[in-house]
């Protein structure tokens, strides 16, 4: 009988190219132009962030992904954030998967201690934010430390407050300032950088009220759970940088409940302790901070005079934080203090 004769099987590496998904999402001609940041927020309180809920697509490998010239690797802690490196140049950095967010990069010049946008790529239904990488952030690093000495605190928090000032003179309120907001960008932990301005609100003018309520239970300000009108933002960010400064030197929130009704009574009511070990200069600012009028606290300006700020001053008052306040501090599973998941559940937010 005549022979068959038989097909040669193409390459392996052929039937892989074939099964593999074209990833390369750089944009075309044809691509959507960047959106605006809305006008209109949802009422209520939001969650803390509002990532997409839909990853980047992956490819046979679902550890790895391809944007543009970027490689996605393992995603990072908080939903919608990758670890990515530049294929040609090896670089690392940060990706953040998105929606509309550009307009707060455009309006805010570069700070030393604002993270750098490296590239900006956008995708058919999102945002691919290429930042500058951080080591850790100060959320994880005060919970492994408890608190922190006043010398390493002031000049931890004195970067926050530039970072703060820079925003607000250039027409941006946080809105949603935190611990976690703010990363190490190096390996010693002693630079800051604020991580992203995704929940920011470009202000159009010199005022800055704002109607939503927008914010971390455990950081949103009296005026912003009782106020049925607009609040000024800036001054909600200043309530915010006082839990922030709270809870760094204290090792525990200022306010805190598991349930949000009790938790936002504390808050309303203003009512905090501070601890006796503290410096006189240390709890002074807090309590300029954390003031329930919001027109008697502290601008992000004025916090950067105050005296507890000033070179060497913390240190002076150190001898101050070395008695009292180990018998204050709450361990972190006490009655007086907070479990570690339900300290993270007021953290993230997941209040409706």
């Amino acid at each position: 009988s005549r022979a068959v004769p038989t097909v040669p099987k193409p390459p392996a590496a052929a039937l892989l190219r074939k099964k593999r998904l074209d990833l390369d999402d750089t944009p075309s001609a044809n691509a959507p132009k960047a959106k605006r940041a809305r006008l209109k927020p949802p009422p209520g309180l939001t969650p803390c962030l509002q990532p997409l809920a839909q990853s980047p697509r992956a490819t046979e490998d679902s550890r790895i992904s391809q944007i543009g010239p970027y490689i996605l690797l393992e995603p990072k802690e908080g939903r919608g954030c990758y670890r990515a490196v530049h294929r040609h140049t090896e670089v690392e950095c940060t990706c953040k998967v998105r929606r509309a967010i550009l307009a707060p990069y455009s309006q805010l010049p570069p700070h030393p201690n604002v993270a750098q946008v490296a590239e900006v790529i956008l995708g058919e239904e999102s945002v691919y934010l290429f930042l500058q990488p951080g080591e850790d952030d100060m959320h994880s690093h005060v919970r492994r430390r408890r608190r922190l000495p006043e010398p390493e605190a002031a000049a931890l928090f004195r970067q926050m407050a530039k970072a703060v000032a820079h925003c607000h003179q250039h027409g941006l309120v946080l809105r949603d300032l935190k611990l976690r907001k703010f990363i190490f960008a190096d390996r010693e932990r002693t630079k800051l950088l604020l991580e992203n301005l995704e929940d920011s609100w470009v202000l159009s003018g010199p005022d800055d009220f704002l109607s939503d309520k927008h914010g971390c239970p455990a950081y949103v300000g009296p005026e912003i759970l009782s106020s049925k009108h607009s609040y000024s933002g800036r001054a909600a960010d200043m309530w915010s940088l006082g839990v922030v400064l709270y809870t760094m030197l204290v090792g525990r929130y200022p306010f805190q409940d598991t349930e949000p009704v009790t938790l936002f009574g504390k808050i309303r009511r203003g009512q905090f302790h501070i601890p006796e070990g503290l410096s006189p200069k240390a709890g002074c600012l807090i309590r300029c901070l954390l003031r329930k009028d919001p027109a008697d606290r502290l601008t992000a300006a004025g916090v950067l005079l105050h005296p507890w700020l000033a070179p060497g001053a913390a240190a002076e008052d150190l001898r101050f934080g070395e008695r009292g306040l180990e018998q204050v501090v709450p361990d972190v599973g006490s009655k007086q203090g907070v479990h570690e998941e339900e300290e993270e559940q007021e953290e993230e937010g997941l209040f409706s």
